[in-house]
């Protein structure tokens, strides 16, 4: 796979996938990441995930219906995780190949575009 902006992935669809396709290498895996900002590779490489700490309750679960209307949209699920009301992260994967493709970075990139209600910094002292 040739590295892309995140600009050009969000421009794409995912593409259904029953397996057959090869999982990105890890320098492929490694050039695509930097193109995306806060996602890190996890798994022994089989997976991509980011975190965020938002406001409360009521603004995780609008980012993660946010999140489900794009992998709805996108045929490509990822798995979404809330813990302790506020800490949200999401894993992203190609579970037919149990490894990374193209999909999952078109994905991340969507989801970085979408509007979400961070917590705020606490002030300087």
């Amino acid at each position: 796979m040739t590295t892309q902006s995140a600009e050009d992935l969000r421009a794409k669809k995912c593409v259904p996938c029953e397996g057959g396709v090869p999982r990105l290498t890890e320098s492929e895996v490694d050039a695509q990441l930097r193109q995306l900002s806060g996602w890190t590779v996890v798994h022994q490489g089989e997976r991509i995930r980011k975190e965020w700490i938002v406001k409360n309750f009521v603004s995780a679960m609008r980012f993660f219906n946010a999140v489900t209307d794009v992998a709805e949209a996108e045929g490509h699920h990822p798995d979404l995780h809330l813990v302790g009301y506020r800490n949200v992260a999401i894993e992203i994967w190609t579970h037919a190949i149990g490894g990374l493709s193209e999909n999952d970075f078109i994905l991340a990139a969507k989801i970085d575009e979408l509007p979400i209600d961070l917590k705020p910094a606490p002030a300087p002292r």
